[in-house]
């Protein structure tokens, strides 16, 4: 059965930023935990940052240049946090593990925390700390995006099950 790589913090995870966590209740991903077909990540965990830590947000040039996350990943752009620090080699580590995650486990698809720097599949913050989304990927989203893995987030759970299971009957 193909496994589907979950952002920690909507499992429950007290991984987030500040502490805290994103925890879903959403059928498909209780299906998706009963079977054991979910694998866990949190890239920002994983490249070293502590938990809680300053927000986050990526500083990328002005379009049309890309992904803000692939600009982080080809040393374009920058992670900073809300003190100012440099957190941008964290971010790549992490993206660099959830991708070795996947790979390990033969993911095809992700269910990742909308907006985040990391995990952000359709919009991010826009670098300013004000709030303020822009399209785009963050870090771990664009390089998974990148290798082929299918990207959703927590509003999309009847669309990333409907391509868990095209992927399953060898369709997708």
């Amino acid at each position: 059965m193909p496994r589907i790589l979950v952002s920690a913090c909507l499992l429950g995870q007290p991984v987030r930023y500040d502490g805290g966590h994103k925890a879903v209740q959403h059928p498909v991903l209780q299906d998706w935990l009963t079977q054991g077909l979910v694998i866990a990540s949190c890239p920002e965990a994983a490249g070293g940052l502590p938990t809680p830590r300053p927000a986050a947000e990526i500083v990328a040039p002005p379009r049309p240049h890309g992904s803000a996350g692939m600009a982080v990943l080809q040393g374009r752009a920058r992670v900073l946090s809300a003190d100012g620090e440099d957190v941008s080699a964290a971010f790549r580590s992490g993206a660099e593990q959830a991708l070795a995650l996947a790979r390990k486990h033969g993911i095809r698809l992700a269910v990742l925390k909308q907006s985040s720097p990391s995990c952000g599949g359709r919009d991010i913050y826009d670098g300013s700390f004000g709030g303020r989304r822009i399209a785009g990927q963050g870090v771990t989203a664009a390089l998974l995006s990148q290798a082929g893995i299918a990207i959703f987030d927590e509003q999309q759970w009847d669309e990333a099950h409907a391509c868990w299971l095209a992927i399953r009957h060898g369709v997708g």
